[in-house]
């Protein structure tokens, strides 16, 4: 069968492709073709022609080593060799248990025993009812809901999504239908403790319904890219030990050293009783996830009535993506990963620091390899991507935010185009 070619492409995408959180027909804006990825660049279709551009946005922060790296590439065809997919029920393999094992050893002390799902939307599923089922499983039907802090984002699947901010996220729409759980200010980016005091008599007053706290620790992703003080993380802990309620923490963007630590609870110290991982685990190469949990609470739903976890991917454990995962993770511990990001946390503070004099700029902020500028108004996607192109950045804005979560691999002189290209879009604003 022969290639398509960039405009056959784009003809059937807008024929027939819904991409995220956009819409579809005439009036959509028509997405960019990639025809190759190398590296910390891309290569797109513009005016016909094939351009390289930055991915500042790691792909969806998840490509920290760039793309098609060979050490990456040479385990996943390496795996392919050998066993593309089995299905988990009943057998299991050594990708799988490799990862594990690096998991465990990897994360916060206590979390002993990993599911395995595709994506990171699913493993917060994963998560909460594991929180559910350990209830059940102690007779304790009543923990039930859920309590967060305003700002957050976890997934859209309909769990997740009722614990994403309810005024200011991205599912208003389903809010009559969403199941009612319980939100607190806005965690502030200074600590403050004035509010950890009103969020523990806030949860004192639900504990008996309440089966966890949910949150993303130090870094607040698709909800607002906000950053916080990792002593709330502590606060966290010691309130829910103190009431006998569980600890979630979603580190599905914040894991694999983006926060400037391996894991952002790392920044306190402090261990959840349940842990989402994805985007970064594999490299970017392919979907998938995991929940972490204690083996206090795996014993607990093992011995409940159900008699085990009541959930089983289709994909669980893939192998291929197991062991393109056990190789990015390697990947990133072999090297020194922590000065690299202090490198480039260095780089977009430097960079972005003209953009607090422009106009529409009412925020600048940088945690780890995350560099944020914030508008007073929403960033126009038609104006914003060509003038990114134009630079030859790939940035995706959304709302009100232009961002840049780079991979690792990118050079000094790569993070300044990146903010250059930032501040410029910023500068378009209004």
């Amino acid at each position: 069968m022969p290639a398509l070619t960039p405009e056959q492409i784009s003809a059937i995408d807008a024929a027939h492709l819904w991409h995220p959180y956009s819409t579809i027909g005439a009036e959509a804006v028509a997405p960019v073709v990639a025809v190759g990825a190398r590296g910390a660049w891309l290569t797109l279709i513009r005016d016909g022609q094939p351009v390289e551009a930055l991915d500042a946005m790691s792909s969806w922060w998840t490509a920290i080593h760039g793309h098609g790296h060979p050490v990456l590439d040479k385990a996943l065809a390496a795996q392919l060799d050998t066993m593309n997919h089995v299905m988990f029920g009943g057998l299991t393999h050594e990708p799988a248990a490799r990862l594990a094992q690096l998991l465990v050893d990897l994360t916060p002390t206590g979390l002993e025993t990993v599911f395995f799902s595709d994506s990171g939307s699913v493993s917060v599923e994963v998560a909460v009812k594991m929180t559910l089922q350990y209830w059940r499983s102690r007779g304790q039907y009543g923990k039930r809901r859920l309590m967060t802090w305003r700002g957050g984002y976890h997934g859209d699947t309909f769990t997740p999504m009722s614990i994403c901010d309810p005024d200011g996220g991205m599912h208003s729409l389903w809010t009559d239908v969403l199941a009612s759980q319980l939100f607190a200010p806005q965690v502030p980016r200074d600590y403050d403790p004035n509010y950890t005091a009103a969020f523990e008599a806030q949860l004192a007053e639900h504990a008996a319904e309440l089966a966890a706290v949910v949150v993303e620790p130090v870094v607040q992703g698709a909800g607002g890219m906000r950053f916080h003080d990792p002593r709330y993380l502590a606060d966290l802990r010691d309130i829910c030990s103190r009431y006998g309620v569980l600890l979630v923490f979603d580190e599905i963007a914040t894991g694999f050293g983006r926060t400037g630590e391996l894991f952002a609870a790392d920044h306190a110290g402090v261990s959840p009783d349940i842990m989402c991982v994805g985007k970064a685990l594999t490299g970017g190469y392919l979907s998938l996830a995991a929940t972490l949990c204690t083996a206090e609470i795996a014993r607990t739903i093992s011995s409940g009535a159900a008699g085990a976890l009541m959930h089983g991917p289709t994909f669980m454990a893939n192998p291929l993506a197991c062991a393109v995962s056990v190789a990015s993770v390697e990947l990133l511990l072999g090297q020194d990963w922590q000065t690299t990001v202090g490198d480039i946390s260095a780089g977009l503070t430097i960079g972005l620091e003209p953009a607090r004099s422009l106009p529409a700029v009412t925020d600048v902020r940088v945690c780890g390899a995350i560099g944020v500028i914030e508008c007073d108004r929403p960033v126009d996607l038609a104006v914003a991507t060509p003038a990114a192109l134009d630079r030859a950045v790939w940035l995706r804005p959304f709302r009100n935010l232009i961002y840049a979560m780079p991979p690792f691999i990118c050079t000094p002189a790569e993070i300044a185009q990146v903010t250059s290209a930032m501040v410029d879009v910023a500068g378009l604003v209004g």
